[in-house]
């Protein structure tokens, strides 16, 4: 397939007329479920009970944007909790993961937990693992995290949520005592609560996500047996170079608020589906239709529009849905091979999808 030239600036623009906040969304992976085998390991190690959930959280910001700081502040306290205690890997146990990659085929120090401006270990950066192209998968050289826990989704032994890449560093300030529990403690001291109301984590460069477009940056991962929650304040930066401020509670001035810095948020504390829908866009590559389902969808007024790589509307219209679904085709057939980006508007949000067109 011929490569499409595109240009970012133009592609930039596209993205930010559609919305005024940077930041997205937050994203809470369920990245591993610990099993009876895992825990058999503890030793020396940390003590990993079974049953243990690692869960990564990124931040999920449109093309452009920049990861700066997860903060607290005096009106807004940053705040990671569980239950019970945080695990930490007492072999290679840190408070950013800055193991490499063959240490972490060692024992559970790919269980340990931590906090990062984009990096999963040295040279690798965090990705979904839905995002992962199964490549270097890491092997465990103890046997160790096998375990095919449906609630994790995707199990490690296919794809380990890391990609080669170039990472930055991460930078603390006024958290040195806050982040100790997160260094080799297994005795008990090492939670229940993370908390802030004077510090940060950083990254002074600004980190963007593995892919550009989808633009989602790991910044912590955590393992527990306890019930977890976190409120987090995140900085990024603004493509023309400013800066915008997201908080969990209580926005003032320019300061803004989205309910995903809160977990569990309302909706997943009551059991009630989340309303963002399920997606499917398929078959991607196309040679000439595309189809559209989905599903759980409130409002009437749907629509999408396809864009070139140049940011211009080729073709525009209504999604028709029915009993809270949606299934329509699109044809493609008269546009030439290339990328193109259908953006849907649904429920008052825009969704963006890549869709290659073929010969």
């Amino acid at each position: 397939m011929k490569k499409i030239p595109m240009t970012m600036v133009l592609l930039f623009n596209f993205f930010l007329s559609y919305s005024q906040n940077g930041l997205e969304k937050i994203i809470v992976e369920k990245y591993y479920i610990t099993d009876a085998n895992d825990a058999s390991a503890n030793g020396t190690d940390g003590i990993l009970p079974v049953n243990s959930t690692t869960y990564r959280i990124y931040v999920d910001m449109l093309p452009g944007y920049k990861f700066q700081a997860a903060y607290g502040v005096e009106k807004h306290e940053l705040r990671i909790a569980t239950s019970t205690t945080f695990f930490n890997n007492e072999d290679r146990g840190s408070t950013t993961p800055s193991y490499t990659k063959n240490q972490a085929k060692n024992n559970t120090v790919m269980l340990d937990s931590w906090l990062s401006v984009g990096a999963a270990c040295v040279g690798q950066v965090g990705v979904l693992k839905s995002d992962d192209d199964g490549v270097s998968t890491i092997v465990n050289s103890a046997g160790l995290l096998k375990n095919n826990d449906p609630m994790a989704g995707i199990p490690l032994t296919s794809q380990d949520g890391m990609r080669s890449g170039i990472t930055q560093q991460v930078t603390t300030v006024g958290i040195t005592k806050e982040m100790a529990m997160f260094d080799n403690q297994n005795d008990g001291s090492n939670g229940p609560v993370f908390s802030t109301t004077n510090g940060s984590w950083a990254s002074l460069n600004g980190s963007t996500g593995f892919d550009s477009l989808d633009n989602k940056v790991l910044i912590a991962q955590i393992t527990t047996d306890g019930k977890f929650e976190f409120e987090l304040n995140i900085q990024i930066s603004t493509p023309s170079l400013g800066f915008e401020r997201y908080v969990a509670r209580n926005p003032e001035g320019n300061e803004k608020s989205i309910a995903s810095l809160i977990y569990p948020n309302v909706v997943d504390a009551k059991n009630i589906a989340v309303s963002n829908p399920t997606i499917h866009v398929y078959p991607n590559p196309t040679a000439n239709l595309i189809s559209i389902s989905m599903d759980h969808i409130k409002s009437v007024h749907n629509q999408y529009q396809i864009y070139d790589a140049k940011s211009t509307l080729l073709t525009q219209g209504v999604l028709e849905s029915e009993s809270s679904k949606i299934k329509q085709n699109i044809d493609m057939s008269s546009l030439p091979m290339g990328l193109y980006f259908l953006v849907l508007s649904l429920d008052g949000e825009r969704i963006v999808k890549k869709v290659v067109r073929l010969n």
